[in-house]
């Protein structure tokens, strides 16, 4: 049989689920049924809006965090818990951003119950509707391009599942339900494309060359290149607008952390996170795990998937998965201190680059407290602004992005 995501998600949600959530929300129990049965198709018509919008390796990686988190145990315990409600916030926020409000006041209408009751209830249903993706995420090796696939063919059974009387559409910004579908096909398409396009060119130099007992070799090796440059395309997320910022002197930078592969990183207390190659937590973990390592104030880890709100100091709910996680390494190395640096690259006012510098420095280190962090183990934080930026003014994006980080410096281990 066909794994079918909606029931999937339903199926999470089964038990004495509604009975609960009607008791603590103090809802009738007939409407919090009314509003469940729009929430779960409403919160997957986010996740194939977020993906469609080019975003799917971001949707991926949240999905593949929720699986692994045990967030998927404690579903019926939401209610009951703070802390529970809170991550599934935070994942909800990380789908619609802006737009949750609009979408929790629509279902509030559609379903009789208060605004405050639709907004929990959506945030138990996004860590489900996440968990059950990133498991079969998991369980089929999937990619940013292969979740789009899925998606795709996924959507019909959950736009017919949205009730006539709802206007997510609307609540989303969109004239109809069937412009989210046709952007996530629209996604689609141009993966297509440009797979397509790498193919024709690879073919044209087949047919142009003379000499093809050596030239198969060669092409089929240029069309794997091609191919891998076309899925990393969608996997680079680190833009002018989201502002990311890093540090220098650091051991990796962020961009090539975000083209490596998919890995777990073991902690000492058998906590798994999901992480990437090279990426923050695989280095931060490899130097807490090696005796010879010393702490200094020249070795720096960048953070390569954390993101602001253009032009402020809010964390973007997809950011606190990686925020998460060195939360978690803290915990399971109870003795280690680090500190929190921000840097800005070299463009505009540098009082208004330390300024920022600063405030995002300290928004991480208030979200690593948040998160349950021991405060005997963040030492500080401290904006740099532009004062150690390499690249100048005018030079390339590609090359200022590199002055634009946060990261983590161990002070002791």
């Amino acid at each position: 049989m066909s794994f079918n995501l909606l029931d999937s998600v339903k199926s999470l949600l089964g038990g004495d689920f509604i009975g609960k959530a009607s008791a603590m929300l103090g809802e009738q129990e007939s409407n919090v049924q009314k509003a469940i049965s729009a929430i779960v198709p409403s919160v997957l018509t986010g996740v194939m809006n977020k993906a469609g919008s080019g975003d799917a390796w971001g949707v991926l990686s949240m999905a593949k965090n929720a699986a692994g988190s045990g967030i998927l145990s404690g579903i019926g315990n939401f209610f009951t818990n703070n802390s529970l409600m809170n991550r599934g916030a935070d994942m909800l926020k990380g789908l619609f951003g802006d737009r949750m409000s609009d979408v929790a006041n629509t279902i509030s209408g559609y379903a009789g119950i208060k605004s405050t009751s639709a907004a929990s209830l959506m945030s138990a249903v996004a860590p489900a509707a996440l968990g059950a993706l990133g498991q079969h995420a998991e369980a089929t090796n999937m990619n940013a391009n292969g979740l789009l696939s899925f998606l795709n063919n996924q959507k019909e059974s959950i736009m017919n599942m949205l009730p006539s009387g709802l206007n997510l559409a609307g609540a989303l910004g969109f004239s109809s339900i069937g412009a989210i579908g046709n952007k996530l096909s629209g996604a689609m398409s141009s993966i297509s494309g440009g797979a397509r396009e790498v193919s024709e060119r690879v073919t044209q130099t087949v047919k142009s060359s003379t000499s093809t007992r050596w030239v198969v070799p060669v092409v089929l090796v240029a069309l794997l290149i091609g191919l891998l440059w076309w899925l990393s395309k969608g996997r680079d997320k680190t833009t002018e607008t989201s502002q990311v910022l890093p540090i220098p002197n650091a051991s990796a930078s962020a961009s090539s952390a975000l083209l490596s592969e998919s890995i777990k990183v073991i902690l000492p207390n058998g906590v798994a996170l999901n992480a990437y190659k090279g990426g923050i937590e695989d280095r931060l973990v490899t130097f807490l795990k090696d005796p010879s390592s010393q702490p200094d104030r020249n070795t720096w880890f960048d953070f390569d998937n954390l993101n602001f709100e253009t032009g402020s100091a809010t964390i973007t709910a997809a950011s606190m998965i990686q925020v998460d996680n060195i939360s978690r390494i803290l915990k399971a190395f109870p003795s280690t201190v680090i500190k929190i640096g921000g840097y800005t690259d070299n463009t505009g006012d540098a009082e208004t680059n330390q300024s920022l510098s600063q405030a995002r420095a300290d928004a991480v280190f208030e979200a690593l407290k948040d998160k349950g962090t021991d405060p005997a183990q963040l030492e500080g934080a401290e904006g740099y602004g532009s004062q150690f930026a390499k690249a100048a003014a005018d030079a390339p994006d590609e090359e200022r992005r590199k002055d634009r980080r946060i990261a983590v410096n161990v002070r002791k281990i």
